[in-house]
C-alpha cells in the first residue's frame, strides 16, 4: 500500500508542481514562443492522457508488477534528464518521456491496490491511493514554490529522484507478483489507434484556447479524434485480444464511474490552478504563500479520504460520493464570495477546509465506484480507463478555467472572472452528484464473489 501510494504521490505532484515553475522555465529559455514553452506543460498531459489505457491493458497481460517497476524508473530516469535539459526542445521531448513513465504508473498503481484488497474493502484501498493522489496534486503549488525560492526549476525535477529510486528498490523487494494472463501481445494496432485518438482529444482542449475552439485545426483534431476512438470500439468487438475489453462498459457501475470520475476532475483542477491565481493576482500573495493558504485543502482530503473509504465499503459509494461534490460546491461558492480584500481565516479557511472533504469524500469514491465490479484480472485495465476520464477532466477543466479567466486588466474584472470560474466548478461538481446518483447499491461479498465466479467460468 505504502509503495502503490507514493507511487501516485509523485505522479500527481508533477501535474500541478511544474506550472507553478512554470514562469523561472520561461525566464531560463529566453527567446522561446508562448506556444513552445506551453508545451512543457501540454505534453506531459497529452502524452499520459494517450497513453494511460494501453498501459493498463498491457500490465494485465505481463504484470502489474513488471509495468509499475519499468514505469517508475522510466519516470525517475526523465525527471533526471529534465533537471539536465539545456535547451527548450529537449526539456520538452524528455517532459514526454516522463509522461510515458507516469501512464505506467497510474494505472498499475492502483492495480496493486486492487490486488491486496478483498473485494469488500478495496473502497477503503481506493480511498487511500485517492488520498495520496488528490493531496499530491494539491501541494504541488506550494512545493513548487518553496523549491524555485529556494534555488530554481531544476528542483521541481530532482526532487523526484530519491522518492523514483526509494520505490523501485522497494518495489523490486517487496511486491508480490501475478503470473501473466496471456504472454501473447495484445491487439498493437488497436492500442495505437487509441493513443491517438485520445492525444488528438486532449491536444485540442489543450490548445483550443490558443488555436480557437472553432478554428478548422481544432475542429479536425476534435473529430479526428472521435473518429478514432470509434474505430478503436468496432475493432474491440471483434479482434481476439482487445486492448479494452467491451465487457467492461456493461457493468453500469464502470460507465457511471467514469462520468462522475471525469465531471469531478474538471471541477477539482479548475480550482487546483484558480486558487493561484486568485490568491496571487487579486490577494497580492507570493505564490509561495499562495501555497500555503491552499494547505487546508489537501490536508482535509489527507484527513477524509481513508474513513470515506471505510464508510463507501459498508454503505456504497453512492451514499459516499454524491455528499462529496454538494460539500464540495459549497465549499467553493464560499471561496466564490471572497472579495479584494484578503480574509483567509474568516473566508478561505472554512471554504477550502469544505473543497478539502469534498475532494476526500467524492474523488477516491468513483475511482472505486469505477472498478467495483470488474473482473479481477482487469483492474489495471479499468483502472487506466477510469484514469483516462480523470485526465481529460483535468484538461478540459483547466482549460475552461483559462477561458474564463483570461488576462484581466483591472481588479474589477479579475474578481468578475473569478466569479465565473468558481461558479463552473461548483456546477461541474454538482453535475458529478446528479451523475452519481444513478449508481445501483452496493453488492454483498457474497453475491459479488458468485458474480466473480461466474464471470470466470464463462
Amino acid at each position: 500500500m505504502a509503495i502503490a501510494c507514493a507511487a501516485a504521490f509523485v505522479v500527481f505532484l508533477d501535474t500541478t508542481i511544474v506550472n507553478i515553475a512554470f514562469p523561472d522555465i520561461s525566464a531560463s529559455f529566453t527567446g522561446s514562443g508562448r506556444d513552445a514553452l506551453s508545451w512543457v506543460l501540454d505534453g506531459y498531459f497529452v502524452v499520459i492522457a494517450a497513453l494511460l489505457v494501453p498501459a493498463g491493458g498491457l500490465a494485465d497481460r505481463f504484470g502489474h508488477k513488471r509495468i509499475f517497476l519499468i514505469g517508475v524508473a522510466g519516470f525517475t530516469a526523465a525527471s533526471l534528464l529534465c533537471a539536465l535539459a539545456p535547451t527548450l526542445p529537449l526539456l520538452i521531448a524528455f517532459r514526454v518521456l516522463q509522461g510515458a513513465g507516469a501512464a505506467l504508473i497510474a494505472p498499475t498503481s492502483l492495480a496493486i491496490v486492487l490486488d491486496a484488497f478483498p473485494p469488500e474493502r478495496r473502497a477503503t484501498g481506493v480511498g487511500l491511493w485517492g488520498a495520496a493522489a488528490a493531496a499530491a496534486a494539491a501541494t504541488g503549488p506550494t512545493l513548487g514554490g518553496a523549491l524555485v525560492e529556494l534555488n530554481d526549476w531544476r528542483l521541481v525535477f530532482l526532487v523526484n529522484l530519491p522518492l523514483g529510486a526509494a520505490i523501485v528498490w522497494a518495489g523490486a523487494r517487496r511486491l508480490a507478483e501475478q503470473p501473466p494472463r496471456d504472454h501473447r501481445l495484445p491487439d498493437l494496432p488497436g492500442a495505437a489507434m487509441l493513443a491517438f485518438g485520445l492525444a488528438l482529444i486532449t491536444l485540442g482542449i489543450v490548445e483550443g484556447n490558443d488555436w480557437g475552439w472553432t478554428a478548422p485545426v481544432t475542429l479536425v483534431g476534435f473529430a479526428a479524434g472521435a473518429a478514432l476512438l470509434v474505430a478503436t470500439t468496432t475493432r474491440s468487438r471483434t479482434h481476439p485480444r482487445p486492448i479494452v475489453e467491451p465487457a467492461l462498459f456493461a457493468h453500469g457501475s464502470f460507465r457511471i464511474g467514469n462520468l462522475g470520475t471525469l465531471l469531478f476532475s474538471a471541477a477539482f483542477f479548475s480550482i487546483v490552478l484558480g486558487n493561484v491565481l486568485f490568491l496571487t493576482t487579486v490577494w497580492g500573495y507570493t505564490v509561495l504563500q499562495a501555497g500555503l493558504a491552499a494547505l487546508p485543502g489537501p490536508a482535509t482530503t489527507t484527513l477524509v479520504s481513508g474513513p470515506a473509504g471505510r464508510l463507501a465499503d459498508r454503505f456504497g459509494q453512492r451514499v459516499v460520493a454524491v455528499p462529496g461534490t454538494i460539500l464540495f460546491a459549497i465549499g467553493v461558492m464560499v471561496l466564490r464570495s471572497a472579495g479584494a480584500e484578503p480574509d483567509w481565516l474568516g473566508l478561505w479557511l472554512p471554504g477550502s477546509a469544505l473543497t478539502g472533504v469534498g475532494i476526500g469524500l467524492a474523488f477516491p469514491t468513483l475511482g472505486a465506484a469505477a472498478v467495483r465490479d470488474v473482473p479481477d484480472d482487469r483492474f489495471a485495465t479499468a483502472s487506466a480507463v477510469n484514469a483516462a476520464f480523470r485526465q481529460v477532466g483535468a484538461v478540459l477543466g483547466t482549460a475552461i478555467l483559462i477561458a474564463i479567466v483570461g488576462d484581466p486588466a483591472t481588479l474589477a474584472d479579475a474578481l468578475s472572472a473569478a466569479d465565473g470560474a468558481y461558479l463552473f466548478a461548483a456546477i461541474a461538481s454538482l453535475l458529478s452528484g446528479i451523475v452519481t446518483l444513478a449508481l445501483g447499491p452496493l453488492r454483498s461479498p457474497a453475491r459479488t464473489a458468485e458474480r466473480r465466479s461466474a464471470t470466470a467460468e464463462a
